[in-house]
């Protein structure tokens, strides 16, 4: 089924409808943290984020437990996708999941090749995220002059590259591993499928409680405790009837949209976005791991998005959607330069502990996102019809 044969779910609606909303919130919460650390009260701001509350820094809960919400939504997203959106047909799929991989290893790989052998060579999945809530943001400035289709596909494609962050996460950023509670959060994952495959049980409240201990025994094991948030969607009954408002996955997706878009992304990029601009500023952005942050973001993006579009089109594995050119897949790959929150999250996982390059690293991803989404922004303005 083409693209624009297709009618956008009511779901999917009010996805669309909420991400363009918050993207708006979060370029405010980020004017004013970024304002705020560079005032007079900056120390006394930036410390508000650092007190300790049961054991962890506000910093931290917010990092590990809010977010790991976060990447519930992106699970039951992601979960839709497969099941009754764009992924759940294979030849349409193949087009995002192309264009996803030229995404993660183009910007990678410029990462690596100026940070080989470094200590900031650990930065190397900084670049390879999307942030879904500002790049449909700057879509829906757009109006009539987006297709349908290439909403459906940039949600499909950051959808794709936001698992594959998360993959990066759970291999490349882990702590120290206790085999011990890593066991015991994969154990309470597989109850929790036995519960849905076997028992059928359709309450959401055994798996957000299983879900809270799986958060728990994963904070313990190492892994980031994030991962445990898309573990539990897929152990939530889905329903392959587009909006089946019956189950769990539905209703707790439609749920958590609000909260997740106003609530938790915003105190993210509060507590996330306090970067100090210190004199050596343009020092700081002039070093290789700014440069391949980037790089990776504004050139890499577009270019890996571009190119492996080609690439499956032209040997016939996925074709166009009839009312998209390469114009609007090139506007797209702009769009995904904008890494923001993902971006963000990844930087203080890669260099825990040190200050200084993260409040560089922070710099370089919001220039770069600004910068992607600008231009983006006027390509798709310029060189895009309106459509009826």
């Amino acid at each position: 089924m083409d693209f624009d044969q297709k009618k956008l779910s009511n779901t999917f609606r009010n996805f669309f409808a909420s991400e363009k909303s918050s993207g708006i919130l979060l370029i405010i919460c980020t004017v004013v943290s970024l304002s705020l650390a560079n005032s007079i009260i900056g120390a006394n701001y930036l410390g508000i984020w650092q007190v300790h509350v049961g054991g962890l820094s506000v910093e931290h809960w917010i990092n590990d437990a809010l977010m790991a919400v976060f990447f519930l939504l992106i699970g039951l997203e992601l979960e839709r996708e497969l099941y009754n959106g764009e992924l759940s047909n294979f030849k349409n799929a193949l087009l995002p999941i192309f264009a996803a991989l030229g995404g993660i290893c183009v910007p990678a790989l410029i990462h690596f090749g100026l940070n080989s052998g470094t200590p900031a060579q650990a930065g190397i999945g900084i670049p390879m995220a999307t942030d879904i809530a500002f790049a449909l943001g700057v879509l829906a400035l757009l109006g009539n002059r987006v297709p349908v289709s290439l909403k459906v596909f940039l949600t499909a494609l950051a959808v794709m590259d936001d698992l594959g962050a998360i993959i990066i996460i759970a291999v490349f950023y882990t702590a120290q591993l206790s085999i011990a509670y890593l066991m015991g959060a994969l154990a309470v994952f597989g109850l929790l499928i036995v519960l849905n495959r076997f028992f059928r049980v359709m309450s959401l409240v055994p798996y957000l409680l299983g879900g809270v201990l799986m958060w728990f025994l994963m904070l313990k094991s190492g892994v980031h405790a994030t991962i445990a948030g898309i573990l539990l969607a897929f152990a939530i009954p889905f329903s392959a009837k587009q909006d089946d408002e019956k189950s769990p996955s539905h209703r707790l997706e439609h749920f958590l949209h609000k909260p997740v878009a106003f609530i938790i992304l915003p105190i993210f990029a509060l507590a996330n976005t306090g970067i100090v601009i210190g004199s050596d500023w343009a020092q700081d952005l002039t070093s290789t791991n700014s440069l391949g942050i980037i790089g990776g973001l504004v050139l890499g993006k577009p270019l890996g998005i571009m190119l492996l579009s080609f690439v499956a089109v032209a040997l016939g594995i996925s074709r166009l959607p009839p009312d998209l050119n390469w114009r609007h897949i090139f506007g797209a790959g702009l769009l995904g330069g904008i890494g923001f929150t993902m971006s963000i999250f990844i930087t203080n996982l890669a260099f825990a502990g040190n200050s200084e390059i993260i409040n560089a690293s922070k710099m370089a991803i919001l220039l770069a996102s600004l910068t992607a989404g600008t231009i983006g922004f006027l390509w798709l303005k310029l060189f895009t019809k309106p459509t009826e």
